[in-house]
């Protein structure tokens, strides 16, 4: 969920995405977070983590509302992927994946609101064990982004065009793989599944940049699904 005064372009973000690779500026973001290992189709501590940041998010939304805060507007889930061996993540050995899952929130959640919104979920399930659920901003600055349609299994070659991209426009990849789940993740038809790809970069050394340019840019690069 989300909502502020000076809200970014959401659109531009991840509600429009087109299918070719396009470049965005990303802001610093306010998000519930939680770390994790494993393969994201097979992995129980995956599930749970989608569980605890629903739950939390949902609770502090009631809170607020309760309170008279204008209801925000509920946001995709959205996670970072990557591997200690990066060719682990690339072959997708899912089993050494590391992830970090998040939802977007409004500026009224704070820390004391997500200690007081847990303290009230352990209360309404007393069994449940809730993962580290932290509040964090997060910023990614410029990044190059496509829509991927289809299914995960079949992301890569979206994936590699996306990097093609960033490297044909003098760019280098930076931090982390970054998925937007516009779809919600397990539901509907897998061949309709909508799933932003978005991927942090920087300048590339002026070398490099040159190498780059020698072949013109596709504006198309990604699926073609």
């Amino acid at each position: 969920m989300a909502g502020t005064k000076t809200a970014p372009d959401w659109n531009a973000l991840m509600l429009k995405v087109p299918r070719h690779p396009v470049i965005v500026k990303v802001p610093a973001l306010k998000y519930l977070a939680v770390d994790g290992q494993g393969d994201p189709a097979k992995c129980e501590d995956f599930r749970d983590a989608i569980g605890a940041l629903y739950g939390l998010a949902y609770t502090m939304k009631f809170m607020l509302k309760a309170r008279g805060v204008t209801e925000a507007v509920p946001m995709p889930l959205e996670g970072l992927f990557w591997a200690d061996d990066m060719s682990a993540f690339m072959k997708a050995r899912r089993g050494e994946w590391k992830w970090t899952l998040m939802l977007l929130q409004p500026a009224a959640v704070d820390a004391k609101l997500l200690r007081e919104a847990r303290a009230q979920l352990l209360r309404k399930k007393k069994a449940a064990m809730l993962p580290a659920v932290r509040l964090q901003r997060f910023a990614e600055g410029t990044c190059a982004q496509v829509l991927h349609l289809g299914p995960y299994a079949e992301e890569r070659p979206t994936i590699a065009g996306l990097h093609r991209f960033i490297e044909e426009s003098g760019y280098a990849l930076t931090g982390k793989h970054h998925e937007i789940y516009l779809s919600q993740p397990g539901r509907g038809d897998p061949a309709k599944m909508k799933t932003v790809i978005r991927q942090p970069m920087r300048k590339a050394p002026a070398k490099l940049a040159r190498n780059a340019v020698r072949k013109p840019v596709s504006r198309r690069g990604g699926s073609s699904r």
